[in-house]
């Protein structure tokens, strides 16, 4: 008998998902994305509270959509034994549980990893938040921007002489998400190996943390004599590389190798400086940063437009880049062309774009066609396809309040 092609690479896979905002949705849109069956379980009365994030029309959140598209809403009540039994009976039906309570609070459902794997010895269990399970910091509330902090990453942006700023997008919610999936995946190919579950503690900061490339060991192996800080928009250890004002807006320029800089000295009418040794290397070039810096302004200034400046420095293979907007990003051809920006049909939205899924699958070029569901929506299919629950026994559910459904 033939069989029949997955769907995607995590085809098979199921994930009882107690996860919401982003950190958490994160990664399990990312198993989604990837052919997994996850199970969202959100709590009554309103479920997963980023349903009131914006952009918001007539009650359906775009946020919401974004991060659940292709998941499936069981709303029910933990906190009430039949509840609880519910998801106990679930547990043994699924291979993952992710969860992005704060530490102590899934213990505290009945749910701790030792509850769970009595229940099913073979599962991975994923427990992301903002410092981990363990270390002095773990049973602080936090977020995103508040891990960010405690990594040092805040210290290092914004200008030198002002106070340290925030990005406005979720790399840290993000990120951790990212590295929770790879923690999963390689997680469930130990168990394809062993036969094993285990328990994953992924956490913000540490994914935050791990974004230093130079900072920490440059501290570290410098006994302290070097103490990185942010540095605006030019880069600290490297130059020329940073962001140069340009006929129309800003341009990213990084010609910090010798041809680069070579190319660079050329373009601009200045070949001497190759050979002047206050800027022959980049180190002696960050001595003189911002002489440096205003050869290469006053050259843009000279040209007739950022475009022009771009193609000249393309032609000479000198890595560049416009600093583009929300609005240049999103209908940039390559985003378009690549599936980096994608547009989505939401049932109440209607047509809008959302970023792209990240990962490339050769075996799996197509995209799989998702939906975010209302707030339990999937309440009666999960139970009767997987606990062989009745019409009767989920209508009692709902109407006792073990169950709720919702209108977006």
């Amino acid at each position: 008998m033939q069989q029949t092609r997955p769907r995607h690479v995590l085809d098979g896979y199921r994930v009882l998902d107690f996860t919401q905002v982003l950190a958490g949705p994160a990664a399990t849109r990312l198993l989604v994305e990837m052919g997994a069956e996850v199970i969202k379980v959100e709590l009554p009365p309103t479920g997963d509270f980023s349903r009131n994030f914006p952009f918001l029309k007539d009650g359906r959140s775009a946020y919401y959509v974004q991060q659940n598209r292709g998941k499936k809403s069981l709303c029910v009540d933990v906190k009430r034994p039949e509840g609880l039994a519910l998801v106990q009976e679930l547990i043994p039906k699924v291979d993952v549980l992710v969860e992005n309570f704060a530490p102590g609070a899934i213990s505290r459902m009945g749910l701790s990893y030792d509850a769970v794997r009595r229940i099913h010895p073979r599962i991975v269990m994923c427990s992301i938040s903002a410092f981990g399970q363990t270390g002095p910091l773990s049973a602080e509330p936090g977020y995103d921007y508040i891990a960010q902090a405690y990594a040092a990453v805040t210290h290092m942006i914004g200008d030198p002489d002002g106070a340290p700023s925030i990005p406005m997008l979720g790399l840290g919610d993000v990120a951790t998400g990212a590295h929770a999936v790879a923690a999963i995946v390689a997680a469930l190919l130990h168990r394809e190996r062993t036969g094993e579950g285990q328990y994953l503690d992924v956490s913000i900061l540490d994914a935050y943390f791990h974004c230093h490339e130079l900072n920490v060991q440059i501290y570290s192996n410098s006994k302290g004599a070097v103490k990185p800080k942010r540095s605006g928009t030019q880069h600290p250890q490297i130059c020329p590389t940073g962001v140069y004002r340009a006929p129309g807006g800003y341009l990213i320029i990084m010609a910090f190798l010798d041809h680069q800089w070579r190319a660079l000295c050329e373009l601009m009418g200045c070949p001497e400086l190759v050979q002047d040794p206050r800027f022959a290397t980049s180190a002696a070039r960050l001595e003189r940063r911002d002489e440096v810096v205003a050869r290469i302004e006053t050259w843009l200034a000279s040209m007739p437009s950022i475009e022009a400046a771009m193609e000249s420095l393309r032609k000479m293979r000198i890595p560049n880049a416009p600093v583009l907007s929300i609005e240049q990003a999103v209908n940039h051809p390559h985003h378009r062309a690549r599936g980096t920006v994608r547009t989505i049909q939401d049932r109440f939205l209607g047509e809008f774009e959302v970023p792209g899924f990240p990962l490339r699958f050769s075996a799996y070029p197509d995209r799989l066609p998702l939906d975010a569901p209302v707030l339990g929506e999937n309440n009666a299919e999960i139970l009767s396809a997987h606990l062989g629950y009745d019409a009767g026994r989920i209508a009692a559910l709902e109407s006792s309040g073990v169950l709720a459904r919702g209108e977006r």
